[in-house]
């Protein structure tokens, strides 16, 4: 697996004085590897160690340094689960939600066991759901839709099935018109709510899920090939009680969207082809009732997105890996490599605008976001207490993206808010746990959202800032007086 390689090249890397960008080591390395991590609301990292059943959290020092932050280990996973390319998403609530896993126990599996983490007991629970619903998981795509359901593609057909965060129950919505099965392909939600994929099997079409109809409708082509050899494994792949076949269709890169409102995908080598391509879709508009695609920038000779992440940086660009865990940056024209490799660990937008790679890294880049793309606090008490919880309002306290994105499992978004409160005497930083977003959606402009957040009882007491963060990007500061 690609993100096993990343405890072997952690040591090894470092910063580039030459270079703009900075790749900088932790200084405190993840105990047991931690290829997938997750931004959790209350400032914290979540992190899988590599022998998939334990999990290890990551706290930021007194500075807010990420690099300087230490790991402390969490509840294993319950026994007889321990997946490996799963689906994922921490929730509205704060929750995290793993579900399914290609394998599980080191063991090929597409199994559909799913758990929830519960980040305030320390605790997970069993959320799997019915084999009528779900049967088979495995890697499968996922997202969670602005209403804050967690939505999964299931792998060997075209069914959505749904979690209530609420109720922890499972559904199946409405799917029809889609080209192909689920399998291997990714998902990106939309500032309309859709989503979008562009499918592996019946490529090179794409297709956006419409979630008020349950209806799948053409997204064009991709116009070049995006998807890496069919039957990658060289072989049929036998699942369930029945040893039914799967042919691997065939392996995609990741997409995100980008603050113009463009998505921007990376495509594996294709049969037939000596470059790998990249393609950039432009959603609907007056005249161009499907949106359509434009071929990228390739990537150079040897290099391809085959299974790989990308994020989204606090400037526009996507920070996409490469097959060879070198790192390349898409700033709308040019892909260019930076002298950096990833190890092929994870991709992950912190709230100091950093990406974490692989769990054991932060990359930087140059450039700055524009204003119009950061968070604003319309409404926010000026007086708080350790202990008690509070609303805050404004708008796009999701950012402009999911910001996170994979070939399709491992789902690792970022678009939640976070609320950040400096002490003004100290400059020491303190992140209060946020839940029950009023939406998971992106790019929702001037549309007022609002959140709950938490002072949790370390904060320092006194005067201070309080910023919302959103992937990366923080709103202006507000004065703040911690009682």
């Amino acid at each position: 697996m690609l993100r096993r390689l990343a405890l072997l090249l952690a040591i090894g890397l470092a910063a580039s004085p030459a270079a703009a960008q900075t790749f900088k080591n932790l200084a405190h390395q993840p105990p047991d590897g931690a290829g997938i991590t997750f931004q959790m609301t209350d400032g914290t990292v979540v992190a899988q160690g590599f022998n998939d059943s334990d999990w290890w959290k990551l706290t930021p020092d007194a500075n807010g340094s990420y690099q300087n932050g230490t790991w402390t280990r969490l509840a294993d996973l319950p026994a007889g689960y321990a997946p490996d390319a799963f689906a994922s998403a921490v929730l509205a609530d704060g929750r995290l939600v793993v579900a399914g896993g290609e394998y599980n126990e080191g063991n090929f599996a597409f199994t559909n066991q799913s758990v929830i983490y519960d980040p305030l007991a320390n605790t997970w629970t069993d959320i799997t759901p019915p084999k009528k619903i779900a049967a088979f998981i495995g890697d499968s795509p996922s997202s969670v839709f602005p209403d804050g359901r967690f939505v999964v593609g299931t792998k060997f057909n075209k069914n959505v099935a749904a979690l209530d965060p609420t109720t922890l129950k499972w559904s199946l919505l409405p799917s029809t018109k889609k080209n192909d099965f689920n399998a291997e392909e990714g998902w990106t939600l939309m500032p309309d709510g859709t989503i979008l994929t562009f499918d592996v099997k019946d490529h090179p079409q794409s297709e956006r899920y419409i979630p008020d109809s349950g209806k799948w409708v053409s997204a064009g082509s991709t116009v070049v090939d995006l998807r890496g050899p069919q039957n990658c494994c060289g072989t049929c792949i036998t699942y369930g009680p029945k040893d039914k076949c799967y042919d691997p269709p065939g392996e995609v890169g990741p997409a995100i969207l980008r603050p113009d409102g463009t998505v921007f995908a990376g495509g594996a080598l294709a049969d037939g082809e000596t470059l790998a391509h990249t393609s950039i879709y432009t959603p609907p508009s007056a005249g161009d009732k499907k949106g359509h695609w434009t071929p990228g920038p390739d990537f150079p000779h040897g290099d391809e997105a085959f299974d790989t992440p990308a994020a989204l940086l606090p400037n526009g660009n996507v920070l996409i890996e490469g097959s060879s865990g070198s790192l390349y940056e898409f700033n709308g024209t040019t892909l260019t490599r930076e002298p950096f490799n990833s190890g092929g660990g994870a991709l992950m937008v912190l709230p100091t605008g950093e990406i974490l790679v692989g769990g054991f890294a932060v990359y930087a880049s140059t450039g700055t976001y524009q204003a119009s793309w950061a968070p604003t606090i319309s409404s926010a008490p000026s007086s708080v207490t350790r202990g008690q919880s509070y609303q805050i309002g404004g708008t796009q306290f999701n950012g402009l993206s999911q910001a996170a994105a994979f070939g399709d499992e491992f789902e690792t978004q970022t678009n939640y808010p976070l609320v950040r409160i400096t002490n003004t005497a100290t400059g020491h930083v303190f992140y209060a746990r946020t839940h029950d977003h009023s939406t998971m959606g992106v790019a929702t402009g001037s549309a007022p959202v609002s959140t709950t957040f938490d002072v949790s009882s370390a904060t320092e007491t006194g005067a201070g800032t309080l910023v919302v963060v959103a992937n990366g990007i923080p709103s202006a500061p507000v004065n703040v007086t911690v009682n």
